[in-house]
């Protein structure tokens, strides 16, 4: 496992670091396109299974961080993006050949039929919250565990995780996830149903895989959603400004409303907040501190140089 991050203090050099608004990317390699090529090709014949990022970057001889901006660089998708789209595009097929929902549903690799809804309501990763403002409705669990960055909550109802947070006492971490829903119909600690949500987090922030792939369940407005969208949109080891998200969601006088629904995002990490800088490069806010924006930055530049 990779050298844990640590918070680092602000210097001169790290600032630099972290102020990484993406200048306009290089074209493709040769080498590069036909790398992407050689993974469609294994996607293609596999069409039918899920491939991880990990086995798809074994396969090539390759990292999966390298992988996964490379995939975006030639492509403007990641691998699973495309997988995604692949299976959609079978299951469209399937319907139209005349089989049911059921058979096309497992003929393009879904493996049920509520997967096919949620990929299909989903432009986020997400589906609409199962509960009402304030939580109401909602029977949710939690965990808290130690993390790079510090101690980590991660919580969720029965359709994904709604809440995530760090800091450095538990204490806290749980008076903030009730604030969150105050009108919960239950708010319990079972570490074991989170579990599957607290190893994929802890092996993003040790460097063990270059994004996280999990059900959401959040409350959040259409302007939210595509600010959140935009988010999750920025490849890993970039940044984008709130000024550009802004511009790119046909609001260019929106970095403010931007900045807000980067504040408000529950799910820190799965919905790379992080990413978003002021427009000077400056860090801007963060819900849980500076240090941790910072270190998260650091952290993924230094997996991506690591990877090349």
């Amino acid at each position: 496992m990779d050298a844990q991050m640590t918070l680092p203090e602000q210097s001169p050099a790290s600032a630099r670091r972290a102020r990484t608004v993406a200048a306009p990317a290089k074209a493709a390699s040769r080498r590069q396109v036909a790398l992407v090529s050689r993974a469609c090709a294994y996607l293609d014949e596999r069409a039918g299974e899920r491939v991880t990022l990990n086995e798809l970057g074994e396969h090539l001889g390759v990292s999966p961080w390298h992988l996964q901006r490379l995939f975006r660089k030639v492509l403007g998708v990641s691998p699973r993006d495309y997988a995604d789209a692949r299976r959609s595009g079978q299951f469209r097929r399937q319907l139209r050949q005349g089989d049911s929902i059921a058979g096309a549903t497992y003929e393009a690799g879904y493996g049920s039929s509520s997967r096919v809804y949620e990929v299909a309501g989903q432009q986020l990763g997400m589906t609409p919250a199962t509960y009402a403002r304030g939580g109401k409705g909602a029977r949710i669990v939690y965990a808290v565990v130690d993390s790079p960055l510090g101690r980590l909550l991660v919580a969720a109802t029965q359709a994904g995780v709604c809440f995530v947070s760090l800091g450095e006492r538990d204490g806290p971490l749980v008076a903030a996830l009730e604030a969150e829903f105050p009108q919960a119909d239950s708010l319990e600690r079972d570490d074991a149903r989170v579990g599957q949500a607290l190893d994929a987090l802890v092996a993003y922030l040790s460097g063990e895989t270059p994004h996280v792939d999990l059900p959401l369940d959040i409350q959040a407005t259409a302007f939210q959603r595509r600010v959140w969208q935009e988010l999750i949109a920025i490849p890993y080891g970039e940044t984008r400004s709130y000024s550009e998200i802004a511009r790119r969601l046909g609001v260019p006088a929106g970095q403010r409303a931007v900045g807000r629904a980067c504040a408000t995002n529950p799910v820190p990490i799965i919905i790379p907040c992080h990413r978003a800088l002021r427009e000077d490069g400056a860090l801007g806010g963060y819900r849980w501190g500076v240090k941790r924006k910072r270190a998260l930055l650091e952290h993924e530049t230094a997996r991506l140089d690591a990877a090349e």
